[in-house]
């Protein structure tokens, strides 16, 4: 309940909710929710209106993470009805948060800029030091954005996200309603996806 609370004091934070209401459970769910798909401050790809919406927890840092990210992106292509939120998540180190805080400023100040640092951030082998990040800014050709207070509430946001849905590593994909561990082939992958878009289909 504790952590709970915490997604609640922060979702409020995030979408000027007032925190102090009383909610029932049902009301508890429908505000994560929101903060897993309609928070503003999550950058996205795909779909404007998904039959399908895949949240992919991933970190800049993470070699699995940069592996397996080409395939959401080869997903969205090949089924354009379907949507990517990525929740950055700061798990290994502070060049982890550094390199989030500066991806989610940029897709709030110049979101259509956003993919092309995210490329640049996600292609660098091993771990980001602030000169790496720097480099990736340069290399994107994307304006250069200060990281705001903002984005550490949005990190803050995603790291109870992460242990409420679940996630203890990266990459973790919410496909629906179920969570992918790991960075999984792209047969498993894209089986699951054709699995729930079919679900979204009968509904």
């Amino acid at each position: 309940m504790k952590m709970i609370m915490t997604i609640l004091l922060l979702v409020a934070a995030t979408f000027g909710a007032n925190a102090a209401e009383p909610t029932n459970e049902e009301q508890m769910q429908q505000m994560i929710y929101q903060a897993l798909f309609h928070d503003p401050a999550s950058p996205r790809m795909g779909a404007a209106s998904p039959k399908l919406t895949i949240i992919s927890f991933t970190d800049y840092n993470c070699p699995y993470c940069k592996k397996f990210d080409p395939m959401l992106e080869k997903i969205v292509k090949k089924y354009p009805d379907v949507a990517v939120i990525f929740k950055l998540l700061p798990f290994r180190g502070e060049s982890s948060s550094l390199a989030s805080r500066v991806a989610l400023t940029t897709w709030r100040e110049h979101p259509q800029q956003f993919l092309a640092l995210h490329h640049s951030l996600m292609s660098k082998t091993g771990n980001h030091t602030a000169a790496t990040i720097d480099a990736a800014v340069a290399k994107s050709g994307v304006t250069a954005v200060k990281p705001d207070e903002l984005s550490r509430e949005t990190l803050n946001l995603n790291l109870q996200l992460a242990r409420v849905v679940g996630v203890q590593g990266t990459p973790a994909t919410l496909v629906g309603d179920t969570l992918l561990a790991g960075a999984v082939p792209w047969d498993s992958l894209e089986e699951l996806v054709k699995e729930k878009r079919e679900q979204a289909n009968e509904k």
